[in-house]
């Protein structure tokens, strides 16, 4: 009887144990984006992954439930690290599959600035960059001045990745 007993009672328990509860999709009213993205890169290599995060804005706001066309979107790239050799013309070939992209991004309506001051620094002048790029005075400036226009700062963190998905999943 004792074992009936035991049985009844677990199960009784189990019924009575709380169902966890899950995740819940939020839909955020988001407005169209009035974004500057400062890249400062320490490897010219990393402007693939950076623009990944153009890309990830991008993207959801031009899908349902938003909507919103590349011309409702306001993005401004100002480029001052070691990527600006990805943008010098000379530099194309290996660079191509980042300039294709830049220059599609641009084709959509997004901005791409390079600091005149790091251009200098690397030996560049305003006519060797791609025909999408416009050269300003100084990036922090620039970074600035978008900023009292009321745009939002997003500053891509490129990290090398040591660890896979699937090993801590």
């Amino acid at each position: 009887m004792k074992p009936i007993l035991t049985l009844l009672m677990l199960v009784w328990l189990g019924l009575m144990a709380p169902v966890q509860a899950a995740g819940i999709w939020v839909t955020t009213p988001y407005t169209p984006a009035k974004v500057v993205f400062e890249f400062y890169l320490d490897n010219p290599q990393k402007i693939g992954s950076a623009l990944y995060w153009v890309r990830s804005l991008m993207n959801p706001l031009q899908e349902a439930p938003y909507n919103y066309s590349p011309e409702d979107l306001s993005i401004v790239v100002v480029i001052h690290g070691n990527e600006i050799v990805a943008v010098a013309k000379k530099n194309e070939a290996k660079y191509q599959d980042a300039v294709d992209r830049m220059r599609y991004y641009a084709s959509l309506g997004v901005k791409f600035k390079v600091c005149g001051q790091a251009a200098a620094d690397f030996g560049y002048r305003v006519e060797d960059f791609q025909d999408f790029i416009e050269v300003v005075p100084n990036a922090i400036t620039e970074l600035a001045y978008w900023q009292q226009q009321g745009y939002a700062l997003i500053v891509p963190k490129i990290l090398e990745k040591t660890i896979d998905i699937e090993s801590i999943r």
